[in-house]
């Protein structure tokens, strides 16, 4: 026999009534939840395909050929180029700018980058401190040392040097400075001797020092003296070349003997190539370069010809702790 529990103080016809009320409205709600339970998908947890892809990163250091602002600027847009290319090969070029000459001989002793763009003469040092030669810039003819001198200069012959003061941008600067130090050598100037020598750090430095009057000469490269005269017109305007050196091969690429040679290889590959597309040689143009091209020991054997006249003639160089 069903049992109904009357609550205290009500009817029993109206507590059944209400029992039978709920009763149905609950089942009502079953059946709403049924069908909205129908129409919605079942939440299942997502996964990646794949974990993601690690990306090894290197250290691309140019030796400061420009200011460096400039520099990271130019270099700065360059790597992305090459990065973009480098994606698939999960490889990524990182920039490391340096202010000085001297800074960027330290990083190359002490091994802490990947790649690097030094001059000729950094080029053939860093062989002693792991580095292999794989490229170069191109336009041989560009890495030669200039003399710059205000137009309204009274110095009109080499001879008229004697006594002069004449910035450089640092003592192991090949093109801006050792191969100027030789031409003036060998044309009656002793640079120890005969002139004031002021290392000034950069190449624009040693420009504007000549612009304003506190040296009287300024020693730099073809390079360098272009992008002056694109940024600073107004100043530029007031000096001129007067004297140009021979020419030795153009800046190199070297690779720290720890990068894997696939690795090495790739980006060679893409800095040879990067001068093929619009934006490549956009950028290139930016950096005074027309392209990249390989290179190895024997394509700086007229460097180390040079050096061992320079050092027979001028004086004897210290290497990267000059």
């Amino acid at each position: 026999m069903n049992e109904r529990i009357a609550l205290p103080g009500e009817p029993a016809a109206r507590k059944s009534l209400r029992l039978r009320a709920l009763s149905a409205l609950f089942c009502l709600c079953l059946v709403l939840s049924g069908c909205f339970d129908a129409d919605q998908p079942t939440y299942e947890p997502k996964y990646a395909s794949e974990p993601p892809v690690h990306v090894t990163q290197y250290i691309f250091a140019p030796h400061p050929l420009m200011n460096p602002q400039k520099l990271a600027e130019v270099y700065g847009a360059l790597l992305d180029l090459l990065n973009k290319r480098l994606a698939a090969d999960h490889i990524q070029l990182k920039l490391e700018t340096s202010l000085s000459y001297a800074a960027f001989n330290q990083k190359i002793a002490g091994r802490t980058v990947h790649f690097a763009l030094p001059n000729p003469y950094q080029t053939l040092l860093a062989q002693d401190f792991g580095y292999a030669i794989f490229g170069k810039m191109s336009r041989d003819d560009d890495f030669r040392g200039i003399i710059l001198l205000r137009k309204k200069s009274p110095i009109t012959t080499i001879a008229g040097l004697k006594g002069a003061s004449v910035s450089f941008p640092a003592p192991t600067a090949l093109a801006a400075t050792l191969l100027p130090e030789l031409f003036l050598k060998e044309h009656g100037i002793d640079p120890a001797k005969d002139i004031v020598q002021s290392f000034v750090g950069t190449h624009d430095s040693a420009m504007l020092n000549v612009c304003l009057g506190v040296t009287d000469a300024a020693c730099t490269w073809p390079i360098a003296w272009q992008t002056f005269q694109k940024e600073r017109p107004d100043q530029a305007k007031n000096i001129e070349v007067r004297w140009k050196t021979p020419s030795l091969p153009n800046n190199g690429l070297i690779a720290l003997s720890s990068v894997p040679a696939p690795v090495r290889d790739k980006v060679a590959q893409a800095l040879f190539h990067i001068h093929e597309s619009p934006e490549g040689r956009r950028i290139l143009s930016m950096a005074g370069v027309e392209r990249f091209e390989p290179a190895d020991n024997a394509t700086f054997a007229p460097v180390s010809g040079f050096l061992t006249r320079y050092n027979r003639t001028v004086r004897q160089l210290k290497g990267l702790n000059e």
